[in-house]
């Protein structure tokens, strides 16, 4: 079974969902250099979620109006499916990806509505940094801790909620060459990002649960979509596909992710050379919930 978006043709099928942690961040710096640098710096390592560190993504850039201390910045998205590990990837992507760069704060950026736990600075290696001249105080109209530099103060928000998100919306772009794949995903991704409290990305191969030929493997190259595996009797392509993008999106709610969804494939869907979109799912094996592509896309 199948419908067209744009002329495009789309398997009438899901993808699987399932809950985790998510920490939302702003981080501020003197200048959009610095902190862009610093973001960029503290989502290292975060586009898998396969294999620690904890996932990591920038959600949007946050204009000097529109944060606590009036500078520019950018909100970071961490996640991971339990509490413990979130919270100890969040304060080593912190104190390591974010405080060594000059200028910078951090803030939550978390809606109250949604905070479900708290990770506490106090006591963590952040806080112990300052030695014992780092102080708490209000400022910015926030509880932080104000912790000496030699470049003056950073500013870290007291506590950082933590949300029940949603993660494992995907789908799948078939094209008829690198070039228009990479395009499409592209597209994609920037349609994903109108959308507020969601991250969208696309990964150079989707991933499978576990492994065929080896068994003890989290996670393994989705064979079934890998053109460079065409003649696979499992392979679920045509021939006149020669590349193949996931793009994945995350975020605080499960309408949030869905309408990424729908614009994400509505922006790949006008690019010309786009075969086909599809998902993949796993017998319930990623995650109990499901995004029908028809579903979101109506």
């Amino acid at each position: 079974m199948e419908f067209k978006v744009n002329g495009v043709p789309i398997e009438d099928t899901f993808c699987e969902t399932f809950t985790v942690r998510i920490a939302r961040i702003l981080v501020t710096s003197v200048n959009r250099k610095w902190a862009m640098e610093s973001a960029l710096e503290a989502k290292g390592l975060g586009r898998s979620a396969t294999i620690p560190p904890c996932e990591a993504s920038i959600e949007a850039e946050a204009k000097p109006e529109e944060t606590p201390d009036g500078r520019p910045g950018f909100i970071i998205q961490f996640i991971d499916r339990k509490y413990e590990p979130l919270k100890e990837w969040l304060i080593i992507r912190i104190r390591k990806g974010i405080m060594p760069y000059p200028k910078t704060s951090v803030f939550d950026a978390l809606p109250a509505e949604m905070v479900k736990e708290f990770v506490d600075i106090k006591g963590t290696i952040i806080q112990t940094f300052g030695d014992g001249f780092e102080e708490e105080t209000s400022v910015f109209g926030k509880e932080v801790f104000r912790i000496p530099r030699m470049d003056g103060y950073f500013h870290i928000e007291r506590r950082f909620g933590i949300a029940k998100g949603v993660a494992g919306g995907m789908f799948l772009i078939l094209a008829k060459s690198d070039e228009v794949a990479l395009e499409a995903a592209e597209r994609a991704v920037e349609g994903t990002k109108t959308v507020p409290y969601v991250v969208g990305k696309f990964a150079a191969s989707g991933t499978k649960v576990g492994g065929k030929n080896y068994k003890d493997a989290i996670a393994t190259t989705n064979d079934a979509y890998c053109p460079s595996l065409a003649r696979n009797e499992e392979s679920k392509i045509s021939a006149d596909v020669k590349c193949v993008y996931e793009v994945i999106v995350s975020g605080l709610r499960l309408e949030d992710v869905s309408r990424a969804m729908k614009v994400g494939i509505e922006n790949a869907t006008k690019v010309q050379g786009v075969l086909r979109i599809a998902t993949a799912n796993y017998g319930g094996t990623l995650g109990k919930g499901k995004i029908f592509l028809r579903t979101c896309l109506t």
